[in-house]
């Protein structure tokens, strides 16, 4: 018997510059989509506001100062808010605002954020201990990065435009107990009268000092709750809801 012939496999076949043209064109429109989709998250849904205050981070604008106090041993004398430290544009500076949980429409959760550089004030210390505090802020000149927030915040809320100004008063003295070695944070507890829309309640807080080569730098965060001074809630189609609470702060640095 003869053998059948046999029939040759066929050779393998090799991609067309049409089929390479759109596995190219498919890999571009998915990198695409996942762009769109950060880009979307990083300019839309993404909170942007800025981080709390935090001491060890605004002592570093005392370190960066180009000509920084010199180093004191003692705390006694009146000492000033100085507002020649750092810049407001990176918030290296001194400054006062408000931090809100808000939920936008289209966007969702956010921290709604508003400060302000116009802050002035004065701390008497009597050896190691804080026997006067008065700061003031004028909120007339808090700013956000909304231009919507800014605007409601005049005629609601906070009602800038007829209480323009928040004052903190302390009424009970704050014992350091020695004087802090120079670099060294301590925390505080603060209690005196808080002025916020043109109402006055007793408030107690715990703030971060330290004495950074002749400046005192101070940090906090005041727990508000609205009703307490007669806010209400803003109302805005764009906001849709917005918590009854939220958090005065504030970055100072003193000098004698």
């Amino acid at each position: 018997m003869t053998d059948a012939p046999t029939t040759p496999s066929p050779a393998p076949t090799t991609p067309t510059k049409h089929h390479k043209k759109w596995w190219i064109v498919g890999v571009v429109a998915a990198l695409l989509v996942v762009l769109a989709g950060v880009a979307v998250w990083y300019f839309v849904f993404r909170d942007d506001a800025p981080p709390a205050v935090d001491i060890e981070k605004a002592s570093q604008s005392v370190d960066e100062k180009p000509n920084p106090s010199n180093g004191t041993t003692s705390l006694s004398g009146t000492w000033k808010v100085d507002d020649s430290i750092g810049s407001f544009d990176d918030f290296s500076s001194a400054f006062v605002g408000y931090r809100v949980k808000e939920e936008i429409a289209g966007v969702g959760a956010k921290t709604a954020t508003g400060r302000t550089p116009d802050v002035t004030g004065t701390m008497v210390i009597d050896g190691t201990t804080a026997t006067s505090v008065d700061i003031k802020a004028d909120l007339s000149t808090l700013q956000s990065n909304e231009s919507f927030r800014d605007d409601a915040i005049r005629n609601q809320a906070l009602e800038t435009n007829q209480f323009p100004t928040a004052e903190f008063t302390l009424t009970k003295p704050i014992d350091f107990g020695s004087v802090p070695a120079d670099g060294k944070a301590v925390s505080v507890t603060a209690t005196g009268r808080l002025t916020l829309h043109g109402v006055t309640n007793t408030v107690t807080t715990q703030l971060d000092a330290k004495l950074v080569k002749g400046v005192i730098v101070v940090t906090g965060l005041v727990d508000i709750q609205f009703a307490d001074y007669g806010v209400e809630k803003p109302v805005s189609a764009r906001v849709l809801s917005i918590e009854d609470r939220g958090q005065m702060e504030l970055q100072l640095f003193f000098t004698k």
